[in-house]
């Protein structure tokens, strides 16, 4: 495309030498071990994991240590290196109501059956730099903590259920389309526009929920539970007519209720919105829940007050960050005929501008 280009093969050899030196850094230092990454660093696997479309701890970790750390390069990497894999079938749907939990909260109910569990989390530090971690040594003799409740949990959603009080969800037989290997088309259904949003940059869906909140899309939820945990998955082999256990993922799922006053097609009731990523990243599964429920204005009869989280186009397509940053960044790639041709054509028009002065 770029054919007036020429000559810079050796210098994308030398960016490309060079780049790899910057990433190795000081030499007389250690190398990091991917297990490293995935151990200490199981926020930003979780992220890379969610929004690269794989779940892989290793494949994660190798990305942020091949991108110095830029998550959405990370995740780049690992989108392009799942094209490249066999599809051999689709798993059954998840049972996330037999999810061993580490983290289980509520915002609706104080006193749950099996209680709150508030898990490992950032919320009850109190955000000052810790400079113990500065001298922190080597090997730490730390007791593992044990999960002790490993027993079915009920959910929040089936209190609110037992009396009629929030909308229920019309489960269908129906095989939601894969988003990783057809393009996205509008309208989507709901299947659609939560695989969407789950692939989507955490930033972006972070601002879309917080204008929910602030008004755009009058999205005032609770937080009907949260919960992070370990699923196990199953694959059904059609040929023996068996399922058999292929392994187990970690994933944080959040549901929020939220206030509806009733439209011509549904009476008053609570409503739900929907969050599920891979790994532990509950402000991605909450601003997930916050603007799916916003989407969901067209089924409910709602009013559309043109918030940008309620236009589905809008959220939909510029979620993703992979597109977004190779529109971006393309621009940093020459295009010095473009500019050539329009720097001639402002000099016409002033040209022409000076003309009609005189």
């Amino acid at each position: 495309m770029y054919v007036a280009v020429k000559g810079g093969e050796k210098a994308i050899e030398n960016a490309h030498r060079w780049l790899s030196e910057k990433r190795r850094g000081n030499t007389d230092l250690k190398s990091i071990e991917l297990k490293q990454i995935s151990e200490q660093l199981f926020l930003s696997v979780s992220r890379v994991m969610a929004e690269g479309s794989l779940y892989d701890k290793e494949l994660a970790s190798l990305a942020i240590k091949q991108s110095s750390g830029d998550l959405i390069e990370a995740i780049f990497l690992l989108r392009a290196y799942r094209t490249t894999l066999p599809r051999f079938g689709y798993s059954k749907g998840i049972e996330t109501d037999n999810m061993i939990c580490s983290r289980r909260i509520s915002a609706t109910y104080k006193d749950l059956p099996g209680g709150q569990i508030l898990g490992p989390t950032y919320d009850y530090t109190h955000r000052l730099l810790d400079f113990k971690l500065i001298a922190e040594e080597e090997v730490h003799n730390s007791k593992e903590v044990e999960i002790d409740n490993i027993e079915k949990l009920s959910r929040v959603s089936e209190y609110l259920n037992k009396d009629d009080l929030i909308k229920r969800e019309n489960n269908t037989s129906k095989q939601p389309k894969d988003l990783t290997r057809e393009p996205l088309e509008l309208p989507a259904d709901r299947s659609l526009r939560l695989q969407s949003l789950t692939r989507s940059d955490e930033g972006f869906l972070l601002g879309m929920a917080y204008s929910t909140q602030r008004g755009y899309g009058r999205n005032h939820p609770f937080v009907g539970e949260l919960r992070i945990g370990i699923v196990d998955v199953f694959f059904e082999i059609s040929e023996l007519g068996i399922e058999i256990e292929i392994g187990e993922i970690e994933i944080t799922e959040c549901e929020t209720v939220n206030q509806f006053m009733g439209s011509k097609k549904e009476p008053p009731q609570f409503t739900r919105g929907y969050g599920l990523v891979f790994g532990q990243s509950e402000r991605k599964a909450i601003s997930m829940a916050l603007v799916d429920r916003a989407l969901q204005w067209k089924e409910l009869g709602e009013e559309n007050q043109n918030a940008p989280a309620q236009d589905e186009e809008f959220v939909l397509y510029h979620g993703d960050n992979i597109q977004a940053t190779g529109f971006v960044e393309h621009i940093k790639l020459p295009h010095y005929v473009d500019f050539q041709s329009e720097l001639e054509l402002i000099r016409k028009i002033r040209k022409d501008a000076q003309k009609s002065e005189k």
